[in-house]
């Protein structure tokens, strides 16, 4: 699987370098998401930019990052430019769970925002 990660202090990007997000990339992929959790990674953004396919394995593994990143920070998919991606997640209902933004700089602010947010609720 080729991938790069551009670690920051309040994110990072997870950048796939693949055309297809299958069950042969799947299990790998799962096992770095835990890993950049364990490491203390806030923020993901997930961008697919790269991207043209994903099957029922490649969206677990999206939903195995929702789930590690809910109570903790954000998991943002961005970049997604394959219309078949947009369809496959609005056909499973998943537009309305996962957080997906058009662009990496709009990530990189929703990011920002979501921190202040958390920030103000926990001076309250």
């Amino acid at each position: 699987m080729k991938y790069q990660v551009d670690k920051q202090e309040r994110y990072s990007v997870f950048t796939l370098d693949e055309k297809n997000l299958n069950s042969v990339i799947s299990p790998q992929l799962k096992s770095e998401f835990v890993f950049l959790r364990n490491e203390g990674v806030r923020n993901l953004i997930f961008d697919l930019g790269h991207v043209d396919y994903i099957d029922s394995s490649g969206l677990s593994s999206i939903l195995t990052a929702h789930r590690l990143w809910k109570d903790y920070g954000s998991f943002i998919l961005t970049n997604i430019k394959s219309e078949s991606i947009f369809n496959l997640i609005e056909i499973s209902k998943l537009n309305d769970i996962l957080t997906i933004v058009p662009t990496l700089e709009e990530s990189i602010e929703y990011v920002f925002m979501e921190d202040i947010e958390r920030d103000l609720v926990e001076e309250e």
